[in-house]
C-alpha cells in the first residue's frame, strides 16, 4: 500500500500515538483529548493529499525552502492546518522545542506504522518516503512560524498592557499630588480628598504590577486571572465615577445604580471595566453631553452600562472593535489630537468580563448614542465553562 493511502486509512491509529506523545510532554499532561490532538487530523488528511497531487520541480523546490507548495490546493489545506496547531500550541503553553518535538514523533510514528504494515518493499517507497519529509517538512515550517508570530504578539501585547493601565492611576497620582502641594491648609477638605486619592491609586499601581506578574506566568493564551471576593459594584462603582469627575471637572458625568449590585467577583479586575469603558466614553463621546455610568440588578445576573452621545462607531468596526492592538477613531483628525492610546481598553475590559464568565457587546446609533454593556453572573462560573 502506497503511503498517501495508509495515512488515510488509519488516521486514527496514528491520532492515537500523536495524542500519547502529545500528552507525555509538560505542557500536554492536563489537557483535554480533542486539544492534544489540536488540528493534527487535518494536517494527516492535507499531507495525504498533498502527497498524492501531481509535484513540480518547482512546487518541490518552493517547499523545501519553506515557501509553501506553490499553488497547490492540497498543499495550501496543509499550510492551514499547520497555521492553526502552532498558534493554539502557544495558547496551552507548548513551547518551541515541543512542537518540533511533535513533529518528529509524527514523522517516527507514521514511518514505522507503514513498514509494520507491509510485507515486501515496493520502487513507490523512496519516492513516498521523500514527499512526505517534504510535507512534514512543510507543515513544521508554517507551524513554527505561527507559533513565533503569536509569541511575537503577545510580547508586544504584554508591554502595552504595562503601559495602558498603569497611565491612568499614574496620571491621577500626579495631579492630585499637585492639589496637596498647593494647598497649606492639613485641615483643607480638598487637599484631604487629594490625599486619600493619592493613597488609593498608589494601591491600584501595586495591584497593577501583582496582576501583569500573574498575567505573565500563568502561560499566553490563559485566561484573566481573578482573586474572588464578596464585591458590592455600587460602593466600586461610586468610587470609580467620583475619581472620574475629579479627573474630569468640564465634563458631565451621572452614576446610576438600582438593586442588589453585590457579587462573587474580583474587585479590581473589575475596578479596571469601568475604568475603561468610562475612559473609552470620555475619549470618544461628545464633550458636551454626558456620560452615563448605570448598574443594574437582574436576578442571577448584574448588568453594567456605560452610554455616551455622539458620532455612531461604523458598523464595520463593531465586530472588531474588542481586538487587541486595534483602537477606535472618530476620524483622522480625531486620532491626531486624542490621547495617546493604543486601544487596549476594551480588549482588557473583554478579557475581564469573560474570565468572570460574563459578557460585553457594543450597540450604536446615531440616534440613540454608543452603549456598552456588560452581563455578570454573581457566582463563579462552573470551571471550563467560560469563553477561554
Amino acid at each position: 500500500m502506497r503511503l498517501a493511502d495508509f495515512i488515510l486509512e488509519n488516521i486514527e491509529p496514528i491520532l492515537v500515538e500523536w495524542e500519547a506523545f502529545a500528552r507525555s510532554l509538560e505542557s500536554g499532561t492536563t489537557m483535554t483529548r480533542k486539544a492534544l490532538r489540536n488540528a493534527a487530523g487535518e494536517m494527516l488528511l492535507a499531507t495525504a493529499r498533498n502527497m498524492q497531487t501531481e509535484q513540480s520541480r518547482a512546487q518541490q523546490e518552493s517547499k523545501s525552502k519553506g515557501h509553501g507548495g506553490a499553488d497547490s490546493q492540497a498543499s495550501d489545506r496543509l499550510d492551514h492546518a499547520s497555521k492553526v496547531h502552532g498558534f493554539e500550541r502557544v495558547g496551552v503553553g507548548f513551547d518551541i522545542m515541543e512542537v518540533v518535538a511533535e513533529y518528529r514523533a509524527l514523522r517516527a510514528s507514521v514511518l514505522r506504522l507503514w513498514y509494520e504494515s507491509r510485507q515486501q518493499s515496493s520502487l513507490d517507497d523512496i519516492e513516498d518516503i521523500t514527499r512526505f519529509n517534504e510535507a512534514i517538512d512543510q507543515s513544521l515550517a508554517e507551524a513554527v512560524d505561527s507559533y513565533t508570530s503569536r509569541v511575537e504578539q503577545s510580547r508586544h501585547m504584554f508591554l502595552a498592557i504595562l503601559s495602558h493601565d498603569l497611565r491612568s492611576p499614574v496620571g491621577s497620582i500626579q495631579g492630585a499630588a499637585q492639589v496637596a502641594a498647593r494647598s497649606h491648609n492639613n485641615e483643607d477638605l480638598r487637599a484631604g480628598k487629594a490625599l486619600s486619592m493619592i493613597e488609593r491609586n498608589t494601591k491600584a499601581i501595586i495591584g497593577l504590577i501583582d496582576d501583569l506578574i500573574d498575567f505573565a506566568s500563568t502561560g499566553l493564551g490563559s485566561a484573566m486571572p481573578l482573586t474572588r471576593s464578596s464585591v458590592d459594584l455600587k460602593k466600586l462603582g461610586h468610587e470609580v465615577f467620583e475619581n472620574l469627575r475629579f479627573a474630569y471637572p468640564q465634563r458631565t458625568l451621572h452614576f446610576h445604580p438600582d438593586g442588589d449590585l453585590t457579587g462573587d467577583w474580583d474587585g479590581p479586575r473589575l475596578r479596571q471595566v469601568i475604568s475603561n469603558l468610562m475612559g473609552n466614553a470620555l475619549q470618544h463621546g461628545a464633550i458636551e453631553e454626558p456620560v452615563e455610568l448605570s448598574i443594574t440588578s437582574e436576578e442571577s445576573t448584574v448588568v453594567l452600562s456605560v452610554h455616551n452621545e455622539g458620532p455612531r462607531i461604523p458598523s464595520e468596526m463593531l465586530t472588531t472593535i474588542f481586538d487587541p492592538l486595534r483602537r477606535y477613531t472618530q476620524s483622522e483628525s480625531t486620532a491626531k489630537s486624542a490621547s495617546r492610546s493604543i486601544g487596549l481598553g476594551l480588549y482588557i475590559a473583554r478579557e475581564i468580563v469573560f474570565a468572570h464568565g460574563g459578557t460585553i457587546g457594543v450597540d450604536s446609533t446615531a440616534q440613540a448614542g454608543t452603549t456598552f454593556t456588560v452581563r455578570l453572573p454573581r457566582v463563579a462560573p462552573v470551571e471550563g465553562d467560560y469563553r477561554t
